[in-house]
Formats: structure tokens, sequence, C-alpha cells
């Protein structure tokens, strides 16, 4: 009797449980993905506990479940917000793109030039879901990188690599920034990111709420979208 009712159970429930999780997947690898914010790095773009669109069909289609390219139709432009694999350890990041390949790097108190040319800076106000303290600790401005202008946070009172001389990206690679200047590590640290590992562009905040919390979610981060 138990072996019918399992046997019945499967058909009914496990075989097509089986098939969609068999289609979901690759599409999930391929297609379109979540990726949960663990750190402060992006701040104030992206807070701990967002869980980001990434838009994997944003420049190119990959075999699933590796970095190999069937298609490729674009590439990250600056300013773009990406998800890609670390070129040190391998794990999934996420950072803003500054350099392209062939561009001239330089910071100078944490203010960027690129190609000779010092970007656009203006004074911001802090967005929501900061801290007291960080709101009134840290400094905020809006950058402008290509077409659109993002807030990036500063934290004076922290020691960090906010100068570097002018360096060039290579071919087939790109420099990488998070917002939280002073609390990042990133291209400055372990260097320029290849192409082939930049898995997609983050669209907007599905959900937020960190993980180790009991709270409600933040409900006007939902459906945010990423600049």
């Amino acid at each position: 009797m138990l072996k019918k009712k399992l046997q019945a159970f499967l058909r009914e429930w496990g075989i097509p449980f089986l098939i969609v999780i068999s289609i979901m997947t690759p599409l999930r690898s391929a297609v379109a993905d979540y990726n949960y914010i663990p750190s402060g790095s992006m701040k104030p773009t992206l807070l701990v506990g967002d869980n980001v669109f990434v838009n994997k069909l944003a420049y190119d289609l990959k075999v699933p479940f590796t970095t190999r390219h069937i298609a490729q139709w674009g590439n990250p432009d600056r300013g773009e917000v990406v998800v890609f694999y670390g070129p040190k350890d391998r794990v999934r990041m996420v950072k803003r793109v500054v350099g392209l390949p062939g561009d001239k790097i330089e910071m100078k108190n944490n203010c960027l030039t690129i190609n000779g040319k010092p970007v656009a800076y203006a004074p911001s106000i802090p967005v929501t879901g900061l801290t007291p303290a960080e709101r009134k600790l840290c400094d905020f401005s809006s950058e402008k990188l290509g077409n659109n202008s993002h807030a990036i946070m500063k934290m004076p009172f922290t020691n960090s690599l906010r100068d570097f001389d002018a360096i060039e990206v290579p071919a087939g690679k790109y420099f990488m920034l998070g917002d939280c200047r002073d609390n990042s590590k990133d291209s400055r640290f372990w260097g320029f990111v290849e192409r082939s590992d930049v898995i997609g562009r983050v669209e907007m905040v599905l959900w937020s709420k960190p993980a180790w919390k009991l709270a409600a979610p933040i409900i006007e981060r939902f459906f945010h979208r990423v600049i």
C-alpha cells in the first residue's frame, strides 16, 4: 500500500518537479539570476541584504554552468553595475565598471580621472537604509560615469587606498570599483577583470532583508532600479 502511494506521489509531483528543475536551472545559469549582497562595499547604491536581479543576457549568451560564450552582442559600459567572478578566488562579486579596455585611470583623494579628464562630482543626499552613524560620519557625492550619475560614499576616518597613479586597462579587461570607496576590495587590490568573467548586469533590487535579522523586509527597496 505504501509503495503504491509513493509511486502515485512520484507520478503526480516528483516527475513534474524534476522537469521544472531541469528547465529552470539552466535558465538561471544562462538567462537570469539573483545575487545576495553580503557586504557594504556598494553602499549607498546597494545595501547589505539586497537581493538584486542579474540580467545574464545583457551582453552575451553563455553555455549554461560555464563562462564560454555562444554569442555576444555587447560589452559592459562605464558606470554599469555588474556581477563577475573575482580574479583571485573566483567568488561572485558585485562592483561598478569604471575603466574600459584601453582607458587610463587615475585616482587622487577618491576622485577619478579617466583618459585625462576629471570625473564630475557634486554633493549628494544619502539614501534610505543607512544608519544614523553612517549619515553623520560619511561623505556622499554624486559621480558621473557615462550618461548616468550615481551616489558614492566616502569614510574619511578609515584607512583606505584613496590615491593611485595613472594605469592603463589592458585589452579585454575591466577596472571595477565599489561605490563605498573606503570600504571596498576591488580592482585597486586584486587587479583587472577578464571580459569572459563578467556574468551579467545588475538591473534592480528585487527584495531586501539581511539574512541574519528577524526584522521585516525593507519594503521601499523592493523593485528599486539600480543606476
